[in-house]
Order: C-alpha cells, then structure tokens, then sequence
C-alpha cells in the first residue's frame, strides 16, 4: 500500500525598511510589524491543525518572530520582533503547499509596502552578532529557560531567517519517525548546500556559504519529530523529539536546517529530497544530534568539498531510487543540476556584494521578485 505524504512550510522573512535600513529588533517595534499582520485575513478553516500558542501571537498564517519576554506573573509583556513568518496548512501534495506559501507571501509583501517595509533575501542579520535581552531576564525567565534545550539557545534564532520543511507520512509509528529524524540529522551537512544564502557576517562578506548553518546547527536542532505519545521522547541537547501540541502535529518531521530560499520552487525540490529520503530504505546513516563540525565545515566549504558533493549525490540518487514512478520525482531534477555545477545560492549573493561594493549596496539587489 502506498505510503501518503502531507506537507507543510514556514518561512521566515527580513526587510528592509522605509529607508533602506535592515529592519530588526534594534530599530523596529513590534506594533510596525503587528500593523501589517492586522490587515491580513484570518482563515477559520485553518483551525484547530495551525497552533496558536499561548502568548496569543500566533493567530494567523502571518505571526510576528520574536523573542517573548514575561513579567512575573508568567504574561507576555514585549516581544522584540526580528520578522514576520509565513505558516501553511497542511497539503496533501508538494505543489500545494508551494502555492499556498507563495500566495500568503504575495499578501503580505503588498501590505508591507504601504508601510515601505521590503522584504528582502537573507538567512541571518548581516549586522548583527549577538542578541542581548534588554532588559536582563528575570529570575522567572530564568528558571522558564530550563524547559528545554532550545530555551537555552533561544537568543540563536533572533539572529537566523530560515524554514521548516514539514512533512508526514502514513503508517510510521514513533520508533519509524524518531530513526527517520535521525536519518536526516546524519545527511543535514550533505543537502543543505542546495540552500544556503546567508554569505554576510557583520556587515562584510563572509568566508563561506552559510554563516546560518555556521553558527545555528548543532546547538540548535537539524530535524525536530513530533510523537504520538510523550513517553517515547527521547533526552538530547538540543531536541530531536517533541510531544504533539496539537493533534495535527503528531507523526510530523519538521527539517529546520535549510536556508531561507527567494524561489519557493526550490522549497518544492527540497521536500521532495526530503520525501525521497523517507522512502528510501538503503541509507545506513543515524545521528540523533547534529553533527556541529561537520555542519560548520559545510557551512565555509558547501559542495565545493568533495566529500560533502559525495555523501549528497549519493542522498539524491537514494532519493530518486526511492521515488521511481512518484510524480515528484522530476522535482529532483534542479538539485541534480546544482549538484553537477556545485551550485550553491549563496552565490548570488557574493556576487551581488562584489558588483555593488558593500553589504549595505547589496541588500537591495536581494529584494524578492
């Protein structure tokens, strides 16, 4: 019997504002972006599978990204901003939720605009280092910090614009979905060149492809497994499992260590890869937390390492084994194509800088189109 696939996306999105400047938490406010996420439709038929969360933030397809600060009666109080992210519902096919993402994504570019807000193509602050809560967190923020291994580097993600690539597949109980988060975790370094695009570091060109994966994955998940039942969690730092939050999570595999994408086409190339990859029955490799060396070597080197074109030409023709007869095989097709000229999109944006001389003249040619 044929396995049935459901899939999702989220995307993050930077901008720029009004006056060219990059728009985050230093100098945007939360209301600046709520304003523009209040004129955007709310779908009722998106509930009860899209999570609205406690803080009440997460109440649409478009929500604000930010750092949650709490008094001590355990209320949200601030959350200074560092985007807007871009949520689908479920879909039962790839191209579904690539529609989908670029729809809600054409809403809110057009509502940004009437508050010169542009989003623009980048996977980490090209000026930023550090986020440093302002002010210092209280003894109860301390303590909530403890909750998980992901808390504890919440200050990481203020910094990172990045995906999750979600998916599901029928008939995998939680022992099958924990050694498939684990199967993608062992390939992260090898496919995560097909998207890198974060090449500026503190506003200047950076020594490699991703300064996103560079600084993010291995104390940050690679893949996070939603399970059906919470006893079967496994303890690792960071995660790689999680308790369903909502009924609709459960059996989900969200792959969170690919750079933002400016084609939602590659996103489509992308699950299938990952599709491929769950299909696939032949690939011996398992780490149950990400390999930080080998993501950071990744990160400088991509597929001009020889190694890592290997180990990722040998993931997309188990893919594509896995995938014989499947509809969605041809969406490979694009990364075979980057992989044989090694072919990373952090070119584009190295090359933007070296034609306009500086991070601040490039950002504007990374606009959306």
């Amino acid at each position: 019997m044929a396995r049935r696939f459901f899939f999702g996306l989220e995307h993050e999105t930077a901008f720029l504002n009004e006056a060219g400047d990059f728009a985050d938490f230093s100098n945007t406010p939360f209301a600046a972006f709520d304003a523009i996420i209040a004129d955007l439709p709310r779908y009722e038929g998106d509930y009860p599978q899209l999570r609205v969360g406690d803080a009440g933030i997460k109440v649409k397809r478009w929500y604000i990204e930010g750092f949650e600060r709490f008094d001590d009666e355990e209320q949200v109080i601030d959350c200074p901003p560092k985007g807007i992210e871009i949520r689908t519902t479920i879909h039962e096919s790839i191209d579904g939720a690539v529609d989908e993402l670029r729809e809600s994504f054409r809403l809110m570019q057009a509502r940004a605009a009437v508050d010169g807000f542009t989003p623009v193509w980048i996977s980490f602050n090209p000026w930023r280092t550090e986020f440093t809560p302002e002010p210092r967190l209280t003894p109860y923020e301390l303590a909530r910090r403890q909750g998980s291994p992901e808390m504890q580097t919440a200050e990481i993600p203020m910094l990172t614009y990045g995906p999750d690539l979600s998916f599901s597949c029928s008939g995998l109980d939680d022992a099958a979905l924990i050694d498939l988060g684990r199967k993608l975790t062992f390939y992260s370094p090898a496919i995560i060149p097909f998207s890198f695009s974060s090449a500026f570091y503190d506003g200047a060109l950076w020594d490699g492809y991703s300064v996103r994966t560079w600084r993010r994955t291995g104390p940050r998940p690679a893949v996070m497994v939603f399970l059906h039942d919470a006893d079967h969690m496994l303890d690792s730092a960071p995660s790689l499992t999680q308790p369903a939050r909502v009924p609709a999570e459960a059996g989900r595999i969200e792959f969170k260590a690919f750079d933002s994408c400016r084609d939602f086409d590659l996103y489509a190339s992308l699950l299938a890869l990952l599709k491929g990859l769950a299909l696939d029955e032949t690939l011996p490799g398992r780490a149950t937390t990400p390999d930080a060396a080998a993501h950071q070597r990744s990160a400088r080197l991509g597929f001009d390492a020889p190694d890592i074109a290997k180990t990722a030409a040998l993931a997309l023709f188990a893919a594509r084994r896995a995938l014989a007869g499947d509809p969605d095989v041809h969406l490979l097709h694009r990364l075979e194509s980057m992989l044989a000229q090694r072919e990373t999109p952090a070119r584009e944006q190295i090359a933007a800088y070296r034609q306009a001389g500086s991070v601040a003249a490039a950002l504007p040619l990374l606009r959306y189109a």
